[in-house]
């Protein structure tokens, strides 16, 4: 069988990405994949998933903690309570990616999921989740796609209750690392660890 998959420094197989720099490590094989819930934890990757449009992931990771305090920890109530000078207070945080565009939705979005019911979003996001049976695991880089027919539904749902800044990539990248879908090649270590679909 070929495979992508690259031997960590303990003998493991692994992505090759989440061997490609240090910080990646722990959060290839304790975080990614895995199953995430909740509407703030769900707000957090969404916003999270958007800032990293149009750059490395890396450069969001490095910058989560920076991200988390200054949106109050991705709660979407005080996030929604956010005032124009809170917009410009971030705007100016070189802790966090500064694109006015996509602070701009974070606030907004934060402001339209206010409005939902409690596990709303939660619910909104797993009923995209496909079939695990209907997908083979990836043997390499190769067979992941960058989006699907699930992403692109859940895209468009939520472009239509009001959320911005959720392509149909995003909206893949998203299930991806909140365990939707379990995108660990076929031979990785993390990939039955993960109890991802």
């Amino acid at each position: 069988m070929t495979t992508d998959a690259l031997r960590g420094p303990d003998g493991g197989l692994r992505c090759p990405w989440g061997l490609s720099a240090e910080d990646y490590v722990a959060y290839h094989d304790d975080e990614w994949g895995r199953p995430v819930h909740g509407d703030d934890a769900l707000y957090e990757r969404l916003c999270l998933e958007a800032f990293q449009s149009g750059l490395s992931w890396l450069t969001i990771l490095r910058r989560r903690e920076g991200f988390r305090t200054a949106f109050a920890g991705f709660e979407i109530a005080k996030v929604a309570a956010f005032t124009e000078s809170d917009r410009e207070r971030l705007l100016a945080d070189p802790g966090i990616i500064r694109n006015r565009a996509k602070v701009d939705a974070t606030l907004a979005n934060a402001r339209v999921l206010a409005d939902w019911s409690e596990g709303e979003l939660d619910e909104l996001i797993w009923s995209h989740a496909p079939d695990p049976a209907s997908r083979p695991a990836p043997c390499t880089l190769a067979d992941v796609p960058a989006i699907t027919d699930e992403s692109t539904a859940l895209s468009k749902t939520l472009k239509k209750r009001g959320i911005r800044f959720v392509g149909p990539t995003t909206a893949y990248a998203l299930m991806q690392a909140c365990g939707l879908v379990n995108d660990h090649l076929a031979d990785c270590v993390a990939r039955e660890a993960s109890g991802a679909r």
